[in-house]
């Protein structure tokens, strides 16, 4: 097979270490901002890696690891650090007007394991540390992005920084079962009160919420109230997306663990990797009732950094 494109640049990947079960790549990138289609809340992205050593069962990005001809299985063992994330991201911003929000972290996790080892993420927070009127977002399921916490203070000072810290459900043994390789859910709610105490805009996703077993009233009102003990200012997320390259990989662990709801997981996306409308508004309707009760946000609360000045982002929302 002759490769072209990302396949034969990730085929030609310097392999920069490896663990038991993981080898970390180091992969040429022509670009670092990937732009989103109509209607996302952000109109940019970035991922300084490809590949998440989390291995979440149910991770639609598993779909980023076909472009290099490999299997979805690969994508929590074969890890790519983009390589000079400064220098591409430096270059990009000069094209970006600053209202353009930007979200780190909507595919791979930023701070997963290879980040201690290979600092991609924080080079990038370095960059946004020096930029002024930015809109930012970061998402992750990891307690690490307390080491950076100095560095998103400054960044906040200047630019609309909201964190979203991913927690699925409060059952440790269940994250354990759906999410291996991730911190526990009570360390990413001791980190959403370390950030919220020191002044971050922080806000948890409970995404993707899953039919029958996430998606309860009971399991969500748990989750929002302790997000709201920890000091989050909202509670967001969707229903579970199953791309065919998920598809690979959950619905054996449903066979697995969840043997009863496999037969109407295959049911329900085989033809499509969304869910019905009916349940997305009965799912809507069921968080926003949830919300409700501990005076949670759907979605980051605006705020004026304190460097701004008067004549600055004169469309800002109002104040909270």
């Amino acid at each position: 097979m002759t490769l072209i494109g990302i396949a034969k640049m990730a085929a030609r990947s310097e392999l920069l270490t490896a663990k038991s079960k993981v080898q970390y790549f180091e992969l040429p990138a022509r670009s670092i901002l990937n732009r989103t289609k109509p209607g996302m809340p952000f109109r940019w992205t970035i991922n300084p890696y490809r590949g998440c050593e989390f291995g979440c069962k149910y991770c639609y990005a598993r779909y980023t690891h076909e472009f290099m001809e490999m299997d979805p299985g690969d994508f929590e063992d074969k890890i790519y650090a983009k390589c000079a994330p400064a220098i591409l991201l430096r270059q990009e911003l000069r094209r970006l007007r600053r209202e353009d929000r930007i979200a780190i972290g909507t595919a791979t996790d930023p701070y997963q394991p290879a980040e201690r080892r290979f600092g991609r993420t924080r080079a990038i927070l370095e960059v946004f540390s020096r930029e002024r009127g930015r809109y930012l977002g970061v998402t992750t399921k990891s307690d690490l992005i307390q080491r950076d916490l100095s560095l998103l203070l400054e960044i906040a000072r200047a630019n609309v920084l909201d964190i979203n810290i991913t927690i699925t459900t409060l059952d440790e043994k269940l994250a354990r079962l759906m999410e291996p390789r991730a911190p526990r859910p009570e360390l990413r709610l001791a980190t959403v009160r370390r950030l919220r105490d020191a002044g971050l805009c922080v806000g948890v996703l409970p995404s993707p919420i899953m039919p029958l077993i996430t998606d309860s009233e009971a399991h969500l009102d748990t989750l929002a109230q302790a997000a709201r003990d920890a000091g989050a200012q909202y509670f967001g997320g969707g229903p579970l997306f199953l791309m065919p390259s998920a598809q690979q990989v959950f619905l054996p662990f449903l066979d697995e663990h969840f043997p009863d709801l496999a037969p109407r997981y295959r049911e329900q996306y085989r033809n499509s990797a969304y869910l019905g409308k009916g349940y997305k508004e009965r799912l809507r309707a069921r968080m926003q009732k949830v919300r409700g009760r501990y005076g949670l946000a759907s979605g980051p609360v605006e705020y004026r950094p304190e460097l701004w000045v008067d004549d600055e982002q004169p469309t800002l929302f109002p104040l909270q």
